[in-house]
């Protein structure tokens, strides 16, 4: 009888190291995955309801369609009328929900923008794709959206905050 022998696996132990250091960098990735697929239903009536505000007057304190919306205002409004409960004062926006690359922003994400000097300097909108936010600027103006691409608005934008899951 002929006994035939089956060739062992012999790994190096340099590609074992290798092959370690790429499992532990992907594990590294997957400890806060950032939801790339498709955007939920939910996300499209905040940027449809936002959407619906424009025209309306800035107002300082303002939170409603009838009075008008400061920046805050609007996106406390906003995310009200789609059942979703946000911070009213910018400041505390800019902590709401979790943080996602900026750029990986998504419509209905709430973009935050360095605007002034003090820790209040902050200024909120709504990301509504194609590197576009609505919001309410300031007094004079009425709600609008702008492009995220001007110089003066890329220079500023801190921060994207995901509420919309």
């Amino acid at each position: 009888m002929e006994r035939t022998s089956t060739p062992s696996l012999r790994i190096s132990p340099l590609a074992l190291l290798a092959l370690a250091s790429l499992l532990l960098l992907a594990g590294c990735g997957l400890s806060r995955p950032v939801d790339n697929g498709p955007m939920p239903e939910d996300a499209h009536k905040v940027v449809r309801t936002a959407y619906a505000q424009m025209g309306k007057k800035y107002r300082s304190g303002g939170a409603s369609p009838q009075k008008g919306f400061d920046c805050s205002g609007l996106i406390w409004w906003v995310y009200k009328q789609n059942g979703y409960k946000v911070p009213r004062i910018t400041v505390d926006q800019a902590s709401a929900g979790y943080a996602v690359p900026k750029n990986q922003a998504r419509p209905g994400d709430i973009v935050v923008f360095r605007t002034g000097s003090s820790p209040r300097g902050l200024h909120t909108g709504i990301y509504a794709g194609g590197n576009s936010f609505i919001h309410s600027p300031r007094r004079g103006e009425k709600v609008r959206m702008e492009s995220m691409a001007i110089p003066y608005w890329s220079s500023k934008l801190i921060a994207v905050r995901r509420v919309v899951r």
